[in-house]
C-alpha cells in the first residue's frame, strides 16, 4: 500500500474509550484500525460517526490509520 503520503477520508465505525482503540470504515468499505494516540489534537476520544481524514502508518506488518483529524 503507497498510500501512506496521502490523507485518507474516512468515519469513525467504532471506538473503545477505555481501551482507547477504534476502527474507521473507508468510502469503499475497508476498516481501517486506530489507536487513540492517533488522533492529532490530543483528546484520546472520538465519536462514532465523526467524519476524519488520516495518514497511513505501517505497524507490525499491517496498516493503522494516524495523524487523525475531524473534518
Amino acid at each position: 500500500m503507497n498510500d501512506q503520503a496521502r490523507r485518507v477520508r474516512g468515519v469513525v465505525d467504532s471506538f473503545d474509550d477505555h481501551r482507547g482503540l477504534g476502527c474507521l470504515r473507508l468510502d469503499d468499505g475497508r476498516l481501517v484500525d486506530f489507536h487513540c494516540i492517533g488522533i492529532a489534537d490530543g483528546t484520546r476520544t472520538i465519536g462514532v460517526g465523526t467524519v476524519v481524514s488520516f495518514r497511513w502508518l505501517p505497524k507490525l506488518g499491517r496498516y493503522e490509520a494516524t495523524d487523525i483529524v475531524t473534518l
